[in-house]
This record gives C-alpha cells, sequence and structure tokens, in this order.
C-alpha cells in the first residue's frame, strides 16, 4: 500500500453558505417582480383609472370588441352604452377596454 488511508480522510469540505445557497432563488425572483410582477401592476392600475374616470358621452371599446356611447353611468360597476339608435346595452366598467374621450365639436370657420 503505497497511499495512506490517513490522507483521504484529512480532506473535509467546508460546510456550503445558506445565503449563496438561496441567491440564485433570490435572483429569479427579483427578476421575475421587474419583467412580469411590476408591469402588470402598473397596466392594471392604470386600466382601473381609466375606468373610474369614464363619464357620459364617452366612446368605449369593450373587451368584446363593440364600440359605443356611454349614455348613462349607473350606480355601483355599470354604465349603459348605447350601440346604434336607440339600443342601449348595460355594460360592467371593468369589461371597458379603451376609453376614448367624447368628440370635440367642429370648429366654425366663418
Amino acid at each position: 500500500m503505497f497511499i495512506s488511508p490517513a490522507y483521504a480522510q484529512a480532506a473535509q469540505t467546508a460546510a456550503p453558505n445558506p445565503l449563496m445557497q438561496l441567491a440564485p432563488l433570490i435572483l429569479i425572483f427579483v427578476i421575475f417582480y421587474f419583467l412580469l410582477i411590476r408591469p402588470q401592476m402598473t397596466a392594471r392600475k392604470k386600466h382601473q383609472e381609466m375606468v373610474s374616470n369614464v363619464r357620459r358621452g364617452d366612446v368605449v371599446v369593450t373587451a368584446g370588441g363593440i364600440v359605443g356611447k356611454i349614455t348613462k353611468v349607473l350606480e355601483g360597476d355599470e354604465v349603459m352604452v348605447e350601440l346604434a339608435d336607440k339600443v342601449t346595452v348595460k355594460v360592467v366598467k371593468s369589461t371597458l377596454s379603451d376609453v376614448r374621450t367624447k368628440p370635440e365639436p367642429a370648429a366654425n370657420d366663418q
């Protein structure tokens, strides 16, 4: 026997640092926060602000792609939307995907 077993037993590895084991998980969470969670929160906040500021006369687009004009803002979270002459529907505000402000009247160039 040329190699003594004592040499193999003498080499001990240090215990891994728990912070270094959690570092990849923390890094993944930070990346997910800035690339997915934060933009979604800002988009939701912008949509809620847009829906809360809706008023009579605004032209809106629903999530289904229907374009109409708001005739009445009801109590709670509903509005009456006119789709055509004498055709109105009750729509939940959260389903509005776009709010276009009422068109400006044409200027009289007399």
